[in-house]
């Protein structure tokens, strides 16, 4: 593919929006015509957001408080989940449902909410989130068990690729009970998420 040149980069420009601005190129555009000119600059600041998941810590999220005796299952289901696949940089979206059963202590029910945030906001690959979701929760929370379903669709797959519109694919990770200990944690889960 030969590409025709458009601009040439200004002393002042950010490389970032010189390498954007390259892109556009790429693809056959001229980046100097009107409704380009500022699309390396939003570009960017969609990308400082879309990817805002590098930038949180689990530390900074988790805020704990003594479960006043609680042992049975905290769900929060249908998190809104946004992410971008580190394949090819298309988006997937769908739902998590994250869970735990706690020892001594709890958090905020938002934190589950906030954990599929901080994840999600990265490059990734569905497994991987429902695993950093479900190992955050183990590590710094300690409770019996953790547990993370991710349902989502994957436009790398519907509009690319093999072009399959209804396809969802779901994942879990389940760790200590939910994984270990019989089934009896597992099947209450699922019964309250298909509730």
């Amino acid at each position: 593919m030969k590409l025709k040149k458009y601009y040439s980069p200004a002393d002042n420009e950010m490389p970032e929006e010189a390498n954007v601005r390259r892109l556009i190129e790429f693809i056959g555009e001229n980046p100097t015509r009107e409704g380009l000119i500022d699309t390396p600059k939003r570009f960017i600041k969609a990308w400082q957001f879309l990817f805002s998941g590098y930038n949180q810590k689990v530390e900074d999220i988790m805020t704990t408080f003594d479960s006043d005796g609680y042992n049975q299952i905290i769900l929060l289901k249908n998190i809104e989940l946004y992410s971008m696949c580190e394949h090819h940089c298309i988006p997937f979206t769908g739902q998590a449902h994250v869970a735990y059963i706690p020892n001594d202590k709890i958090i905020g029910i938002s934190k589950l909410a906030r954990l599929v945030e901080m994840y999600s906001r990265r490059l990734q690959i569905q497994e991987r989130i429902g695993d950093q979701i479900t190992s955050a929760l183990m590590e710094h929370l300690k409770p019996q068990g953790a547990a993370c379903i991710i349902e989502a669709q994957h436009l790398c797959m519907r509009m690319r690729g093999v072009q399959k519109q209804n396809s969802v694919m779901v994942t879990s990770s389940l760790k200590g009970c939910f994984l270990e200990g019989g089934n009896q944690a597992k099947e209450e889960l699922i019964s309250l998420i298909k509730e």
